[in-house]
C-alpha cells in the first residue's frame, strides 16, 4: 500500500505542467550551485574597454599577476600583443601601447596567460558579462527566496498552530496582529522594513520574510481549527500528551500540504519583491548582482530602443522562474488536494 507521500508524487507526475516547472527550477538551481564553473569571469570583473558590447561580442584579454590577491590575476582588455625578448607589447582598444615585463604574466604557457572569451549576452555599461551577472543574480534570487520563505514559515507556522490550537484570548491576540500587518500591502511593508534594517543581502531577506508570513499563518490557522475536533486529537489528551507534541507531531503534519503549495507561491512572490528592491536601490546592493539591479542598469537604454538585452535578458530570467514556480505550485496543489483536479 503506498503512502500519501507517494501518492502525491504519482500525481505530481502526471501533471505536465507541474513537472516542467520543476524540471525548469532544477535546472537553474543546478547553474545557480556551480556558478563558478559555467561563468567566465567574476561578477564584478570590469572591462570598461567592453563597455555595453553586443551579444556575441569576441574579447582579447591578457593576465597579469596581481601582488595583492594572487589568486585573482590582473585582466588586460586588448587590440594586440606581442612578446619579444622578455617583454611584452600591447595595444589597447584605444590604440595605446603599453608594455611590461614577461614575467609578470599569469602563467607559464600562452593558453593560460592569453583569453579569447566570448561574451554570450554581451556585457553592462562597466564593461561586466552579462552571463556571468545573470548566473550569480539567480543565485542571489533563489538565496533570499529560500531564506526568505523559511522566515516567513517559521513566524507564519508558529503563530497559525498556537491560535488554531489554543483558540480564546491566544487566538484574538495573534489575529489582531494579522489584521495589523495583513491590512498593509506587502511590497509597501517590504519597503518599510527595507528603511528600518538598512540596505543590504542579509536585511533583503529579513525584510521580505517578516512580511510574508500572514498567509501562511492563516491558512495554518484554518487548518488546526478542522483538525482539532478529530478523533486522533482527542486521542492525545487522553494519553496525557502535552500540547507542543499534539500540536507539532499530530496535526501539523496533516496540515502541511496546503502550506507547501503557499510557501511555493510565496517563493515567486519573494523573488519579485527581492528584484523590487533591488530596482529602486533598497536591497541588494552593487556590486552585488541582482536581476532587479541588471534591469534598473539597462532600463534607460531599452528607453531608448538601444541595447535591449541588457533589460530583457534578466527580466525573462525573472519570468521564466517565477512562471516555473507557479506551474510547480500547481501541480503540488493538486496533488496534495486532488479533489482540485477532478473538478
Amino acid at each position: 500500500m503506498s503512502t500519501p507521500l507517494q501518492q502525491s508524487w504519482r500525481r505530481i507526475r502526471k501533471n505536465p505542467g507541474a513537472m516542467i516547472g520543476m524540471v525548469i527550477l532544477l535546472v537553474m538551481v543546478f547553474m545557480a550551485i556551480v556558478a563558478p564553473l559555467i561563468t567566465p569571469f567574476d561578477p564584478t570583473t570590469q572591462f570598461l574597454e567592453y563597455s555595453v558590447q553586443q551579444p556575441g561580442f569576441k574579447g582579447n584579454v591578457l593576465k597579469k599577476t596581481n601582488p595583492s590577491n594572487p589568486d585573482r590575476p590582473i585582466l588586460i582588455a586588448i587590440k594586440e600583443f606581442a612578446v619579444r625578448g622578455d617583454s611584452v607589447y600591447y595595444t589597447d582598444p584605444a590604440g595605446e601601447h603599453y608594455r611590461f615585463h614577461k614575467s609578470l604574466l599569469a602563467g607559464s604557457t600562452e593558453d593560460e596567460w592569453h583569453i579569447t572569451p566570448t561574451f554570450i549576452l554581451g556585457t553592462d555599461r562597466f564593461g561586466r558579462d552579462l552571463w556571468t551577472r545573470l548566473i550569480y543574480g539567480m543565485r542571489v534570487s533563489l538565496t533570499v527566496g529560500v531564506i526568505a520563505q523559511t522566515i516567513a514559515l517559521i513566524v507564519g507556522v508558529l503563530l497559525g498552530s498556537l491560535a488554531g490550537y489554543f483558540r480564546g484570548w491566544v487566538d484574538d491576540c495573534i489575529m489582531w496582529l494579522i489584521n495589523v500587518v495583513w491590512s498593509f500591502p506587502t511590497l509597501l511593508l517590504v519597503v518599510a522594513f527595507s528603511v528600518i534594517l538598512g540596505k543590504g543581502y542579509w536585511q533583503t531577506f529579513i525584510a521580505i520574510g517578516i512580511s510574508s508570513w500572514v498567509d501562511i499563518a492563516r491558512i495554518v490557522r484554518g487548518q488546526f481549527f478542522s483538525i482539532r475536533e478529530a478523533e486522533y486529537i482527542e486521542a492525545t489528551r487522553a494519553f496525557g500528551y502535552g500540547s507542543i507534541r499534539t500540536i507539532f507531531r499530530h496535526m501539523l503534519p496533516n496540515a502541511i500540504g496546503p502550506v507547501i503549495v503557499l510557501a511555493t507561491a510565496g517563493f515567486a512572490t519573494a523573488i519579485i519583491a527581492e528584484a523590487s528592491l533591488s530596482f529602486i536601490g533598497m536591497g541588494v546592493q552593487p556590486p552585488m548582482p541582482s536581476w532587479g539591479q541588471m534591469i534598473k542598469d539597462g532600463y534607460g537604454y531599452i528607453a531608448l530602443g538601444v541595447k535591449w538585452g541588457m533589460t530583457v535578458f534578466p527580466a525573462a530570467a525573472m519570468a521564466i522562474a517565477v512562471i516555473a514556480l507557479n506551474l510547480f505550485g500547481d501541480g503540488l496543489r493538486d496533488a496534495f488536494d486532488p479533489r482540485t483536479s477532478q473538478r
